[in-house]
């Protein structure tokens, strides 16, 4: 009886989407991981950002066990306390004036909802989007990506999106001009085209334009949300207000979740308007609360802060040739390149670090927010060897 590997049965059923690397992990503890030979990896990807505690935290195991010991499963047709304790507790850390929470089950569903949500309020189609933005690949949130490679094999896609570039105010105010524009997206630091943050100038210039013009303002929250950047939104670090904040990813330190936050300017919805089987289960709320306990008890924002200043730092006094900026908020950090950054994601696995890409040349660093000062040195020690 031939046994077939874990590897070789995923790539035999999986739809064949996704670049398979040469590894298969099995337990996780804290910021590392460990394969099925033992070996033990820092963990930089992070379920792409999605364990913001970590793997196998005992207080999220403790309340998602807890949880799944009484009540997995209640639609929205229905009240459940857990869901209502979430989203009082969530809004609090909202601007003033979002009253109101949508729940689903991941980023790309946020963006469809907000999508949504601003056209029902504005009446209006049409969609400002940046160059070099990424919000998903579902077909209403690829619209709003820029990148082509997502978005030519699906086209054509939803009608009046237009990208702007984000060092071109007059190219934007041309665009604003156009009668048909309801709403504005936006991240604060744009994560997969390469960890850029966005210049806050042009950034308060473009929500002034959008205000004046009644067209609703979408943070992107997906990925640099819930303390990544150092502050608990991204947008914190530019001091803006939008109308709409999508979260997900380390929204419930690993369980599948996404939210939109509504500010007043968002007009009441309809019932029925927009619903999600799954949205605002108890079990995802639950892990959810247990990561904005953690987060605010733990400091990890701060945490975050501190510690991404001494990677970015560290990486910077190495002066390594191969390097051309390293750039990032708190632990969303870019290290870009002047060559291609594919090819050392093997060598990088080989000495026990795990981490991402960002575009052709950029290797993106996503680890958990618990990460310590020794963790940090032990990234700095590896990418300076390998690098």
């Amino acid at each position: 009886m031939i046994v077939e590997t874990t590897q070789t049965l995923e790539r035999r059923h999986s739809a064949g989407t996704y670049l398979k690397r040469d590894i298969v992990l099995v337990h996780g503890k804290g910021v590392r991981v460990f394969d099925d030979t033992g070996k033990s990896y820092i963990d930089c990807i992070a379920g792409i950002g999605t364990a913001s505690l970590g793997h196998n935290h005992p207080r999220l195991v403790h309340t998602i066990s807890q949880q799944a010991s009484e009540i997995i499963s209640v639609p929205e047709l229905i009240s459940t306390p857990t869901r209502a304790r979430y989203q009082a507790r969530l809004l609090k850390l909202l601007p003033e004036g979002f009253e109101r929470v949508f729940l689903c089950n991941s980023g790309s569903e946020a963006i469809e909802a907000a999508l949504k949500f601003a056209r029902y309020s504005t009446k209006k189609p049409g969609i400002v989007a940046l160059k070099r933005g990424f919000h998903g690949k579902t077909m209403g949130a690829l619209s709003v990506t820029a990148e082509k490679k997502y978005r030519e094999p699906f086209e054509p896609l939803l009608p009046f999106t237009y990208h702007v570039g984000t060092q071109n105010p007059l190219e934007l105010e041309k665009v604003f001009e156009r009668d048909s524009i309801g709403a504005f997206i936006f991240e604060a630091i744009q994560g997969e085209s390469g960890v850029r943050p966005l210049d806050q100038a042009f950034l308060k210039d473009a929500i002034a334009m959008a205000r004046c013009r009644g067209v609703l303002t979408i943070a992107d929250e997906i990925q640099c949300g819930f303390g990544r950047t150092g502050r608990m939104w991204g947008y914190n670090n530019l001091s803006l207000q939008p109308d709409m904040v999508c979260m997900a990813k380390g929204i419930a330190g690993g369980v599948p979740m996404g939210a939109v936050g509504l500010g007043p300017e968002v007009s009441e919805l309809a019932p029925q308007s927009h619903t999600s089987t799954f949205g605002g289960n108890p079990l995802a709320c639950s892990a959810a609360l247990t990561v904005l306990d953690v987060i605010e008890e733990d400091k990890l924002a701060e945490n975050a802060r501190q510690i991404g200043n001494i990677i970015k730092d560290g990486l910077r006094k190495t002066r390594l040739k191969r390097v051309r900026e390293v750039r990032g908020w708190g632990l969303m950090i870019g290290l870009e390149l002047k060559e291609k950054a594919g090819p050392l994601l093997s060598p990088l696995t080989d000495r026990g670090l795990l981490c991402l890409l960002a575009g052709p040349r950029v290797l993106r660093l996503l680890p958990p927010l618990i990460l310590k000062e020794d963790d940090a040195k032990e990234i700095i020690s590896i990418l300076t060897d390998v690098l």
